[in-house]
């Protein structure tokens, strides 16, 4: 049996998940990060999307999370964050309202021409798009 690494998810209100995991697939900022046992440590930023919780080379869960941080120790892997979703529990209606909405908040901050605006629309539309991917599972 290979490693495992203890994967937690702390929503706003409690811990919605704690169990040892094969591998984790995180959205971080800068991408996505594979956890496995024994990976490096590091704190990094959340951006909206997907987690896939691998156990025996396949993906057993998925979570939508919103921002927020994760630490990673070598044997585990804390996720906080502002949104947690059950990929099962997101409805196409939501996802598509989601995306609708961050579609227009990008319009408006293309106007703006403002780099940091138009970064955030961006990312939140990206974080949309990651939950409409759910909602179609």
């Amino acid at each position: 049996m290979a490693e495992q690494t203890t994967l937690e998810i702390v929503g706003p209100t409690r811990l919605l998940l704690s169990e040892p995991v094969d591998l984790a697939e995180i959205p971080a900022y800068d991408g996505y990060i594979g956890v496995l046992a024994g990976h490096a440590p590091m704190i990094a930023t959340l951006r909206g999307g997907l987690i896939r919780v691998h156990q025996g080379g396949a993906v057993t869960k998925q979570l939508y999370v919103g921002r927020g941080f994760v630490e990673i120790a070598p044997d585990r892997c804390t996720v906080l964050a502002d949104e947690v979703i059950p990929a099962e529990e997101i409805s196409a209606e939501t996802a598509r309202t989601r995306v609708a909405e961050a579609e227009s908040a990008y319009q408006a901050a293309a106007e703006t021409r403002d780099a940091d605006e138009i970064e955030r629309a961006i990312m939140r539309l990206a974080a949309a798009r990651a939950m409409e991917e759910a909602a179609r599972r």
